[in-house]
């Protein structure tokens, strides 16, 4: 079986085989516009204008690269703009960011980034992108758009400027009332504000899963489906609710998002196809940077830690955790199992022979991770939370969460 560090090191000849130094494109994208699909579901008039933005790849600088590249509907709001990296490519040639493109699938539903306290320690909640660094989805569409390794647009006024000369900016100017001597900042706001209401539409949200048919009683779970849920929710087996959150009690979908919006520190194993990683000193710390500041309600004990992401769509999705460094889920679902108990699995060996666990968090900074809850309260030798078995399971009720299903 071929496990994740091994991937990462097919990964890392693929990067020095390309272009050399930081940012370089570690596989060849072949060039693939992006088509704007057939529209299921009546839109408001904000959030159609903010279709037609999200699929158009004339945006970028160069031209090429849409949200949609990133965020691509089939493969679960994600994709990573054709790279083979694991983190985004951009619309440059050389370019390739740090982070896995989360997924905008629900995100309409995330919270405004707040610190709560609970049982006497703070913790974070809330807030878009892996760091939750934006608040509202008008704040997070900035971000792409003008990022060097993203979209790469050089300024507001040049985003304006394309607006204007796409064959929507009529459409775009009547949904939010523009007039004819709307200046570029008008025009700019009008493109974020269009983003974010297509965003929080029910094509982005559909709740139109085989999950979200049996929670209205149209379909029936099988019994592997069954017993992966039994799993999932089972506080002493898979523990997956106690982050993936769901109220079981509700039928309404939206009390069934998966995920609690807080913040976990995994100890993934480091992804040596991130540009960013052939400095052994760099390292990710999330809520701690290199993107943001740490707040100030929060102490060190955060860094590291990553937004928990919605299960909603996830076997759809090509690259899985903020570093991209698994690419099946059975194999993430058996790394948070075995991450423990077996972890010469999963990181490389040192040179005693010894495996480099948590490898990709500066050693101070191991203890931050999570070793207390279940599954990850195992030690080397022990036995898994769950078995192969099992597991096949819980992969079998997450593929329920895909949306698509036709009762």
């Amino acid at each position: 079986m071929r496990r994740p560090w091994l991937v990462r090191a097919a990964m890392l000849l693929g990067l020095l085989g390309g272009a050399s130094g930081s940012g370089a494109q570690p596989d060849a994208r072949p060039a693939r516009p992006v088509a704007l699909p057939a529209q299921p579901m009546a839109l408001t008039a904000q959030a159609a204008a903010g279709r037609k933005l999200f699929f158009d790849d004339r945006l970028s600088n160069p031209p090429g690269t849409a949200c949609a590249s990133c965020h691509d509907p089939q493969q679960g709001w994600g994709g990573n703009n054709r790279s083979r990296s694991g983190v985004a490519a951009g619309s440059t040639p050389q370019a390739l960011g740090g982070r896995n493109s989360p997924t905008i699938g629900y995100a309409a539903f995330t919270p405004a980034f707040h610190v709560v306290r609970e049982k006497g320690k703070a913790k974070a909640v809330g807030g878009l992108f892996w760091d939750g660094r934006a608040d509202t989805l008008e704040s997070q569409a900035q971000g792409p758009l003008y990022a060097p390794l993203e979209m790469n647009v050089a300024s507001e006024s040049q985003f304006a400027q394309r607006l204007r000369a796409a064959p929507y900016a009529g459409e775009l100017g009547a949904a939010f009332g523009l007039v004819e001597a709307a200046d570029d900042g008008q025009w700019a706001r009008a493109g974020y504000a269009a983003l974010a209401a297509y965003e929080r539409s029910p094509e982005v949200s559909p709740f139109s899963s085989k999950y979200d048919a049996v929670l209205r009683g149209q379909a029936k779970f099988s019994p592997a489906e069954a017993r992966g849920r039994r799993w999932f929710l089972d506080p002493a087996k898979g523990n997956c609710a106690a982050c993936h959150e769901v109220v079981v009690r509700s039928k309404d979908p939206v009390r069934h998002l998966f995920t609690d919006f807080t913040y976990d520190t995994l100890g993934l194993p480091r992804n040596a196809a991130v540009p960013a990683n052939a400095d052994p000193a760099f390292f990710d710390l999330g809520l701690c940077g290199p993107a943001r500041v740490r707040p100030k309600a929060l102490d060190a004990s955060v860094c590291g830690a990553f937004k928990v992401p919605t299960l909603r769509n996830v076997a759809k999705r090509p690259f899985l955790f903020h570093n991209g460094s698994f690419t099946d889920l059975t194999e993430a679902v058996r790394f948070y199992v075995e991450r423990d108990t077996r972890p010469e699995q999963w990181y490389p060996r040192g040179a005693g022979g010894r495996p480099l666990v948590f490898n990709d968090l500066p050693r101070a900074m191991a203890r931050n991770v999570n070793r207390d809850e279940v599954p990850y309260d195992r030690r080397p030798g022990q036995r898994p939370r769950l078995n192969e078995r099992e597991i096949a399971d819980l992969v079998a009720f997450l593929k329920t969460l895909d949306d698509g299903f036709t009762p």
